[in-house]
């Protein structure tokens, strides 16, 4: 939606993301995944989504920040050392993308500052804010949620000081006048008026209501906890849209047990459904791989069943599929990964749609995309290639 949305005659309305590669609290905090999804990309994918964008930008002095951002649409222009220490503002980067476009014969009208450590911005309100810009109702617009809530100050002794209350007066909340917190997620401005001020706020100031939920900013390691677990409550994309499909076995194809007889052989239970869903995929011609650290020859035998390819004794995943991916032309932001452990995380973490089934460890539910309704050997692989063949 990006670059081939650019067809405005007025001057561009153009979403700019300040993304630095150091950070001190998180670090590499911009290309941390939430929901699967680095932090960088979800903030290009809202800022595309909105109708009234016409170019998604992103600054950055980092390398992998420049890939992904490139891989998801965005027009990347790269910063320099000078305006990417902890001490440069975000202003000095939004300003720095204006000259480097107006230099290239871009003419800005309107920009929308979006902030990628905010995981949770909705495109509609970016509209909104854009539309308020460019309609001239306002000069700088900020987002904000709805509070009732009563705020306090402490005073130089560590006294507390009501601030927007009489503390000796509690009125009920349909009584009270709302505030607004501004969430720090996106900034709209007019161009010409942000080289003027040098600041985000200027001129007449509109702010644009957006739901509390979606105002959690990232600062640190606890909002990251807090960040994915929500994610799976805030993503929930029926169809996954991929390309292959590769799966952990232990723990996905089986129900993590297994029978040992006396002589030490091994047997695991899988699931039927489960084949049948990888016979629909094979028929629609679309690629799939087991990928597993077990020797146990059983993996082969499911696998030669179900009449996919497998590697299995492996243990650097994220390399043999990397090997994988690339030699059957497959990119792998294109690919599902279904996993259920801690050794699934490096591999997981490479492609574009990391997936969890139900019963998943913890880490692994936290870097899933998606966490299936069904559990390993119960039916999780059935409801992956169902969904893949949806979309």
């Amino acid at each position: 939606m990006s670059e081939n949305k650019i067809e405005n005659a007025d001057g561009l309305t153009v979403a700019v993301i300040p993304a630095r590669g150091g950070s001190k609290q998180v670090p590499r905090k911009n290309v941390t995944r939430v929901g699967g999804i680095p932090l960088v990309q979800r903030a290009i994918r809202a800022a595309a989504a909105a109708e009234r964008v016409d170019l998604v930008v992103v600054s950055t002095d980092d390398d992998e920040i420049a890939e992904l951002s490139a891989a998801a649409g965005a027009r990347v222009i790269r910063r320099p050392a000078e305006l990417s220490g902890d001490d440069a503002t975000s202003e000095s980067a939004v300003l720095h993308a204006l000259d480097v476009l107006e230099s290239a014969g871009e003419r800005v009208e309107a920009v929308v500052f979006v902030q990628a450590t905010s995981p949770f911005i909705e495109s509609e309100g970016i509209d909104e804010a854009a539309e308020l810009i460019r309609s001239g109702q306002y000069d700088s617009v900020f987002s904000a949620h709805e509070t009732y809530g009563f705020l306090w100050r402490r005073d130089d002794e560590g006294a507390a000081d009501a601030i927007n209350h009489d503390a000796a007066h509690r009125p009920r909340r349909q009584d009270r006048e709302p505030h607004y917190l501004e969430t720090g997620a996106f900034y709209a401005f007019r161009a010409d008026g942000f080289r003027r001020a040098g600041h985000r706020f200027f001129g007449r100031i509109g702010l644009v209501a957006v739901p509390e939920w979606s105002a959690l900013e990232i600062d640190d390691a606890q909002q990251l906890a807090v960040a994915s677990a929500l994610a799976g409550l805030v993503d929930v994309p029926h169809n996954i849209d991929v390309k292959a499909v590769v799966t952990d076995f232990d723990g996905v194809h089986t129900d993590d047990t297994a029978l040992i007889d006396s002589d030490g052989r091994e047997q695991v239970r899988v699931s039927r459904e489960d084949g049948m869903g990888v016979s629909r995929l094979r028929r629609a011609g679309i690629p799939m791989l087991i990928l597993s650290t077990e020797v146990n020859p059983v993996v082969r035998a499911r696998a030669n069943k179900l009449r996919v390819p497998v590697l299995h004794g492996i243990e650097d995943k994220k390399s043999a599929l990397a090997e994988w991916a690339a030699e059957n032309g497959i990119a792998l932001s294109d690919i599902a990964y279904l996993g259920n452990d801690v050794n699934d995380l490096a591999a997981m973490g490479s492609v574009g749609w990391p997936v969890a089934v139900a019963n998943a460890h913890p880490l692994v539910r936290a870097q899933a995309r998606i966490v299936l309704s069904r559990a390993g050997g119960k039916g999780a692989v059935r409801e992956l290639i169902e969904r893949v063949l949806a979309s």
